[in-house]
């Protein structure tokens, strides 16, 4: 299942859930796809926004070897032999995001409190994610509190 943020002609902003881009582009051919507050049927999709904090330093540079290709990097796996483009990238975040499920702690609407006790050595430094309004956000970022935003779907939608 993959959660696309889509916008309509008429600018409202609404979630879509498919079983894949394929799913989401034959739908959209086919004009499946309208507002659920207006009916428009002109509907692309947007970027997403979630925010992360896994309170981590900074990865160290690589400095040797070939760019891409350092420690880190993605590993092509045989499954992803003979897909495109987009679907591996599908594949990709699909992976990053159960990493990023099991192994930081959901704070929920309490992540911009805790994100600054992190910051600030006043809690244990561990990866955490959870909720934050977009002034809320930038509050952290004018502090000088390092977070990111993530498309995440709700965990209860996951299963």
């Amino acid at each position: 299942m993959i959660v696309f943020d889509l916008l309509c002609g008429g600018g409202h902003r609404f979630e879509g859930w498919f079983g894949s881009a394929a799913d989401f582009s034959a739908q959209k051919e086919r004009r499946q796809l309208s507002c659920p507050s207006c009916g428009n049927a002109q509907v692309e999709r947007v970027p997403s926004a979630s925010r992360v904090n896994l309170g981590v330093p900074e990865p160290k540079a690589v400095t040797k070897g070939t760019p891409g290709q350092g420690p880190g990097a993605p590993q092509r796996t045989p499954d992803m032999e003979g897909k495109d483009p987009f679907a591996i990238a599908q594949m990709l975040y699909s992976r990053m995001l159960d990493e990023l499920l099991t192994r930081s702690e959901d704070v929920g609407k309490q992540f911009p409190a805790e994100a600054r006790k992190i910051f600030y050595e006043q809690a244990p430094a561990r990866p955490i994610r959870g909720e934050a309004t977009d002034e809320e956000h930038q509050e952290l970022l004018d502090a000088g509190i390092p977070v990111a935003r993530l498309p995440v779907p709700p965990t209860d939608k996951l299963n």
